[in-house]
């Protein structure tokens, strides 16, 4: 009997596969389906700090416009929650998650002003999160801000939510750095307590028609797979922090290799919104026969094994691996 339990963040949990941020839990009935089926934790969309400030904009310019209409008329105005103006839905939402779920419920986040990133991580933290999972995306348009001033930004950041929440912190991360390794060592020192590798994000195309912004869902695929491995390899055993794959992962196998590669969870997203829950029953059964078939009696037998501190030629993780990649090619 394989065992597929491990530790994230510092919660147990019944298998490595967790729910990412998306749609997937943004009914309750939806989430249970999901947990019913094996998901071990969930993590619910993301709450964006701009989107909030949008609707405040968008409620204050509505009832201004009535500031010269009758003055009885306000109190005969239905209350809505088209301008939310507050985290008050999300939170909400986090609180009837963890009453009807039995498996931690992590609260994403994506902030934009050092207030809005502490704020609502205290808000949402007070709601019942297991944990926070910070999502640290900066467009750089500033030509005299350096790679280094984002940087120290973002680690700022994540101090500051740290310090003013008592539950673990995790951070998404895009794979843009130009160091990977050395920001994941510097937010370690600042008390995050995982990273996510990685974060994809949803670039806009131009529309050669109507010269505006295209903007179209593109799912993952396995083929996104391997630049979290590589990633993975270079990191475990190399850092304390809770390590979890995003990206790419449709199969057992796909999680396998992630495992081997030394993730602690497997966040699942794209797999689940073609396939359902019964996609994820599916990659929960295939990673346990391919590990019961490996001779692996639990995760932590698989986790890590083929790291770059435990294969033979580590060299083959840095350019050596690139060189042989492409004398390898042939028409």
């Amino acid at each position: 009997m394989v065992e597929l339990g491990c530790d994230w963040l510092g919660l147990r949990l019944a298998n490595p596969f967790v729910v990412g941020a998306s749609p997937l839990c943004d009914s309750a009935d939806d989430a249970v389906a999901l947990v019913d089926v094996g998901a071990s934790a969930v993590v619910v969309h993301s709450l964006f700090e701009e989107q909030l400030i949008a609707d405040q904009v968008s409620a204050n310019r509505y009832l201004d416009s009535m500031i010269d209409t009758n003055a009885e008329a306000p109190s005969f105005l239905p209350e809505t929650d088209v301008f939310s103006g507050s985290a008050n839905p999300m939170l909400r939402h986090v609180r009837r998650l963890t009453e009807v779920l039995d498996v931690p419920v992590v609260a994403s986040l994506n902030g934009v002003t050092p207030g809005g990133w502490t704020g609502y991580a205290r808000e949402l933290a007070g709601a019942g999160a297991a944990a926070i999972e910070l999502n640290l995306y900066d467009v750089a348009t500033d030509l005299d801000e350096t790679g280094e001033d984002i940087e120290e930004r973002q680690l700022s950041v994540v101090a500051d939510v740290v310090g003013v929440v008592d539950v673990p912190v995790s951070v998404k991360l895009s794979p843009f750095y130009a160091s990977v390794p050395n920001f994941v060592t510097r937010l370690e020192a600042v008390g995050a307590a995982g990273v996510v590798l990685f974060n994809r994000f949803y670039q806009p195309d131009l529309d050669l028609e109507t010269l505006d912004i295209a903007r179209h869902l593109v799912l993952s695929t396995p083929a996104e797979l391997p630049m979290r491995l590589h990633a993975m390899a270079i990191l475990h055993g190399r850092t304390q922090l809770s390590l979890a794959v995003s990206g790419g992962v449709h199969s057992g196998t796909d999680a396998a290799k992630a495992i081997l590669s030394g993730a602690d969870a497997v966040q699942l997203v794209s797999v689940l919104l073609k396939g359902g829950p019964s996609a994820l029953a599916r990659i929960v059964d295939e990673l346990a026969g391919w590990m019961d078939a490996q001779g692996y009696r639990n995760l932590d037998e698989a986790k890590g094994a083929t790291a770059m501190g435990n294969v033979a030629n580590p060299h083959e993780l840095q350019r050596l691996n690139y060189a042989q990649l492409l004398h390898s090619w042939s028409l």
